[in-house]
Formats: structure tokens, sequence, C-alpha cells
């Protein structure tokens, strides 16, 4: 996975987290594959063209977000579960860092 910015602003993009929770739950209607889901679907759900879709998904792919499949003229897609645990877990570390901090403390700390 990449480093824990380049994936939050990876994931900041409305457009890649739109495309990440159509990975996290396709609609059966159009996506019926349990091997991913094709591009050309993730075109249609976002009405986007190709060149576009391409873009965001070599993003996502790079960043070891996404994997992807090529079978015969057509590309898969999967979410990487561990890379979003992984970016999770940052997180979940960041809010318990700061529960962890006094309230008092933040009241002195922060600027008058």
């Amino acid at each position: 996975m990449a480093a824990l910015p380049d994936a939050l602003r990876l994931l900041g993009d409305p457009t890649r987290f739109k495309i990440l929770g159509f990975l996290a739950a396709p609609d059966q209607g159009c996506c019926p594959s349990d091997q991913g889901v094709c591009a050309c679907d993730i075109e249609a759900f976002l009405g986007l063209s190709q060149p576009t879709v391409s873009h965001h998904m070599k993003l996502l792919v790079d960043a070891g977000l996404v994997r992807a499949a090529r079978r015969g003229r057509w590309v898969y897609y999967e979410l990487e579960p561990n890379a979003l645990r992984e970016v999770a877990a940052a997180l979940e570390e960041l809010a318990a860092a700061a529960e962890a901090v006094p309230a008092d403390a933040m009241a002195s700390a922060s600027p008058r």
C-alpha cells in the first residue's frame, strides 16, 4: 500500500471514494461475477468515459488499495481489504491518541 498520506489523498477524491464503495457493494444486476467488477460496469455506474475511469483505477491500483486482473479484453477490479484495514488502523490509532489526551490539556494548549 502507498504511504498513508498518499492513500488518504486518493481516498479524499469523491470519484475514487464512490468507486471504492461500488467495489465494496456492486450492483448485482450489472455485476454478477464473483471475480471482481468489470471496468465497463464502473464506467456505467459513474457515467464517466473509459479514459477517466482508467486514470482513477490506475491510481487506486498503484496505491495498493485495489487489485486488477485482465480477462480477455476486460479488466476486473477488487478491493484490497488489508490495505484498507491499514488505513483504518492508522486512523483508529489517531483517534485513540486523541481520546487519551485529557480535555483540560487540550484547552490549555489551544491558541488564545
